[in-house]
């Protein structure tokens, strides 16, 4: 059997296949009025077309722990029920497909407000729905980014209560799995990361410190995410400096504490929190980092970077470099890609009745 459509089990849950699709901003929410944040039928016909593409499990876009919390002001958000009760109706559709609804949440932290990629993805004012975004330090992200604002402590404790307010909204709207969202130089992050937090305090200097924003957001969403459901966690596994920067080493360690606080898999990328570095990217890039992980932690890791091919996403897997592989743009080429790669491995993915004649 190809290792790529074996079922997976984390905790009770089953994810029919190791095809996964990796959170993607649509940036297609409305900016603000009462339908600032809800999804709207693009993100439905989005998802849809995955699931009956037969992906095993997919991971909604980065989605706003709160209005501050989003990259731009066109993502989603689930900081409130309106908002919750629309994600409802993708997680319904899915779950009928057989496909296991995730959703990864997150805040964009001093590099929120910023303007659609498609417009140039440059820093928004509130004269274009942008606010004054907000950080562990008075540290911008780059040049043309503002300093954002200093969290303070109680601000910090706050921010922990809207992620457990999310994943409790989550459930609510239906998610199987949820996944904090600490990676690409968002706010969880950039405390992570010397880099960027400057801290003097205890979120800051030590290795102690700057993972104890993350651990605390990790165990205050376990205490709302029930024991039978898996819980994800991703990460950038270096930021890709030569030198006061998170490294490979930093996530193997950090990755030991996850696995201690309730953390059920590692979801591997890399960067996003230092501008104009050099990334060498080619096809499984990433995957080196992500079978370091689970080689030197037991931790389940998701791969994912350039995974575009069935052959490499099986080789992956069956090498136990990985527990499953993300696809991100390439799913937004190719929507049907698990069955595809499903024809070329000699596995089989059930295809919705309405499509069965098609066989």
């Amino acid at each position: 059997m190809s290792a790529l459509f074996e079922p997976y089990a984390l905790r009770s849950l089953t994810i029919p296949n190791r095809i996964w699709m990796a959170p993607m901003c649509q940036y297609s929410a409305a900016p603000e009025g009462p339908e600032a944040g809800v999804a709207t039928d693009w993100h439905f016909a989005h998802y849809a077309a995955r699931a009956t593409g037969g992906t095993g499990l997919i991971l909604l876009e980065a989605t706003a722990v709160s209005p501050e919390g989003r990259i731009s002001p066109y993502d989603l958000g689930i900081w409130n029920d309106q908002q919750a009760e629309a994600l409802g109706r993708i997680t319904d559709f899915l779950k009928a497909q057989g496909t296991t609804p995730g959703i990864q949440i997150a805040h964009s932290g001093r590099k929120g407000s910023t303007d659609r990629p498609w417009k140039g993805g440059a820093p928004v004012g509130p004269d274009a729905h942008g606010w004054q975004p907000l950080g562990p330090s008075p540290v911008a992200f780059a040049e043309d980014h503002p300093v954002p604002t200093e969290l303070t402590t109680d601000e910090i404790q706050q921010t922990v209560a809207q992620f457990a307010d999310a994943a409790r909204r989550a459930l609510d709207a239906g998610f199987q799995v949820a996944e904090i969202h600490g990676a690409h130089g968002y706010l969880i992050g950039e405390f992570l990361s010397p880099h960027s937090n400057k801290r003097t305090d205890a979120y800051g200097g030590s290795f102690e410190n700057r993972t104890r924003f993350a651990l605390e957001v990790v165990d205050a969403v376990r205490a709302v995410w029930p024991d039978h459901l898996p819980l994800f966690f991703r990460i950038s596994a270096t930021d890709w400096l030569e030198e006061n920067g998170w490294t490979a080493d930093d996530t193997v360690r950090f990755a030991a504490h996850l696995k201690e606080h309730g953390v059920d898999l590692l979801d591997v990328s890399t960067g996003g929190n230092a501008s104009g570095v050099r990334i060498p990217v080619a096809p499984g890039y990433q995957v080196p980092f992500a079978a370091r992980v689970k080689n030197e932690t037991g931790l389940p890791v998701a791969a994912v970077g350039l995974i575009t091919e069935p052959e490499h996403a099986e080789k992956i897997l069956a090498n136990g470099e990985a527990d499953a592989v993300l696809l991100g743009r390439e799913l937004l080429r190719h929507p049907y890609w698990a069955r595809h790669a499903a024809r070329e491995l000699g596995a089989e993915v059930v295809a919705p009745v309405q499509y069965r004649r098609a066989a």
